[in-house]
């Protein structure tokens, strides 16, 4: 397990059950007044932005990204497109792709003035405009990588966070700014002791995430 680092400088206590084998690696944790025990994820998406394409627009509606969520489930880092595949007056079609070239739907809207919301992985509302689109018409929206920090675990979270990929072995405080500490890559570990506080994390699904990981969770007897 090239990179990672034996814990045996670190105290085991009650959060640590059993005797599988115990590793960390050091992760940079980017904000917060961190717990031994919190549960950590990676930001690794950043903000999405929206552009017409290369080359501009006949049509002059909008398409805007959503201000709450612009980056739903499965959203990932680089460049979605939206192309008009059907036009009329006050009336479009466009399809989405995703960062790989994968069809991942279509939105339309009619009506003069008229806007429709997209939402798979990302957000955006496209709008009518004075001039209507055509054919070929579209816009990029790119969703910049994160910076790969660590921070607290959120199941809300949207910018790749959400998903739990170690425990934090240490008490890490990053109130003034991003600080190295390591976390738990590998090991058995007791769920009460972890800080689920308003994570919206729960032992199973923290057990369903780690599923396939050598981080196992049982509580301690």
């Amino acid at each position: 397990m090239d990179g990672l680092t034996e814990s045996a400088t670190l105290t085991r206590d009650n959060l640590v059950t059993g005797d599988f084998p115990l590793v960390h690696k050091p992760f940079n944790v980017l904000a917060g007044n961190l717990k031994r025990g919190t549960v950590l994820g990676l930001v690794l998406l950043g903000a999405a932005t929206a552009a017409a394409k290369s080359g501009g627009n006949t049509g002059n509606g909008t398409l805007v990204v959503d201000a709450t969520t612009p980056r739903l489930a499965n959203c990932q880092a680089g460049v979605y497109t939206a192309r008009c595949v059907a036009a009329g007056t006050h009336e479009a079609t466009f399809q989405v792709r995703d960062p790989r070239g994968r069809d991942i739907g279509t939105v339309a809207f009619s009506g003069s003035g008229a806007s429709a919301t997209f939402a798979n992985e990302i957000k955006f509302a496209v709008t009518d405009g004075a001039t209507d689109f055509i054919v070929g018409d579209g816009f990029d929206i790119t969703v910049a990588a994160g910076s790969g920090g660590a921070v607290k675990s959120l199941a809300t979270a949207s910018d790749g966070s959400q998903n739990p990929v170690a425990i934090l072995a240490a008490p890490a405080d990053a109130t003034a700014g991003a600080i190295d500490a390591p976390g738990y890559v590998s090991g058995q570990f007791d769920p009460n002791l972890l800080d689920l506080a308003d994570t919206g994390h729960t032992e199973a699904t923290l057990a369903a995430a780690w599923r396939g990981t050598p981080i196992f969770l049982r509580a301690a007897a």
